[in-house]
């Protein structure tokens, strides 16, 4: 099919065709997943308005991503910019640590593979596509400005040409130049650590997280630490507080999270990366009800982070994860 629009209904295919991609493209840029789908409607919308002045000079997947990229500036211009606890504060100790909770408009968020993830039969692509949605690779890219952040994702991820980008931000093949190796640069120094996409998973991935969820279950933290790197790290927004080292965090999940004995895990994906969705003893005694997404980091055989998004209200629907565990289900 081609793709150039010359009808509505060529733009109505053309809108479903590209819908994936370009939700990928806005979250990479917003580090939101609802703000990132509120972005491509609202891209929508400007191409629906402005339809008629589209004269097929550029293809139409190019014109859509010059709507979404300006969209998506506007958004940051106005100061939208999502961190991770490990991006605000220092670390703290179980013993003396403080539960401060922040707006949700600071934090960056997880996002289903589904959503932002086109299906492609290249592994090599694929792969490609996963490394630029991990939480530690879109938090790095955070810190870039906003049109830094619009060139590297277009050449680095998407690969577009210099001169493709330098058309579309409506400036020279030069200036993208530059602004690629300035955000080059700056992502180099933010140091980001390495983990391991979830799907498809190796034998031993698969062993880790079968391990993982057993203990994990058993509330058995002292096999559930020798699954950890020594220096991995757990964070929970919306609280800004996060832990690092085996004792820190055995020693949280023995006393402030001690409510987390008896979980259940449903296993999901989550920014290309293994997740669970987590639920606790409901208070009445039946069932389980849902307490966290857990997004895990792996890397070399380890767990580095566990990331504990815990605004179960918005995570769960987001994910398909079933609203509470009655006796019913956990017997299956």
């Amino acid at each position: 099919m081609s793709d150039l629009a010359t009808t509505p209904a060529d733009l109505d295919s053309a809108l479903d065709r590209y819908r994936v991609e370009l939700t990928g493209y806005c979250y990479r840029m917003l580090g939101s997943s609802f703000d990132a789908e509120d972005a491509v409607q609202d891209t929508y919308i400007r191409a629906w308005r402005s339809f008629e002045k589209f004269e097929g000079r550029s293809s139409l997947r190019s014109w859509l991503y010059r709507i979404a990229t300006n969209v998506c500036l506007d958004l940051l211009n106005a100061g939208n910019k999502r961190a991770r606890p490990m991006d605000l504060t220092a670390p703290q100790h179980q013993a003396s640590a403080v539960l401060n909770e922040r707006p949700e408009v600071t934090w960056l968020e997880p996002v289903p593979d589904g959503r932002v993830l086109p299906q492609t039969a290249d592994p090599a692509e694929m792969a490609l596509a996963k490394e630029s949605v991990r939480l530690a690779f879109v938090a790095a890219l955070q810190h870039l400005p906003a049109k830094q952040r619009a060139v590297l994702i277009l050449r680095e991820v998407l690969a577009w040409k210099a001169d493709e980008v330098a058309q579309l931000l409506d400036t020279t093949v030069a200036s993208v130049n530059s602004a690629l190796q300035r955000a080059r640069a700056t992502l180099a120094g933010s140091r980001i650590r390495e983990s391991e996409a979830a799907d498809p998973l190796d034998e031993e991935q698969a062993k880790l997280l079968e391990q993982y969820l057993s203990a994990f279950e058993a509330y058995d933290i002292t096999r559930l630490t020798t699954l950890l790197h020594e220096d991995a790290v757990l964070s929970m927004p919306p609280f800004d507080l996060w832990l690092q080292g085996h004792a820190d965090i055995a020693a949280w999940h023995l006393n402030q999270g001690i409510g987390c004995k008896g979980s259940r895990l449903i296993p999901t994906t989550a920014n290309g990366m293994p997740a669970f969705g987590q639920y606790r003893p409901a208070a009445s005694g039946s069932g389980h009800v849902p307490w966290a997404l857990q997004v895990l980091e792996i890397s070399e055989g380890k767990i580095v982070g566990l990331n504990a998004f815990l605004d179960t209200a918005r995570w769960f629907p987001l994910f398909g994860l079933p609203e509470q565990l009655d006796e019913a289900y956990e017997a299956q």
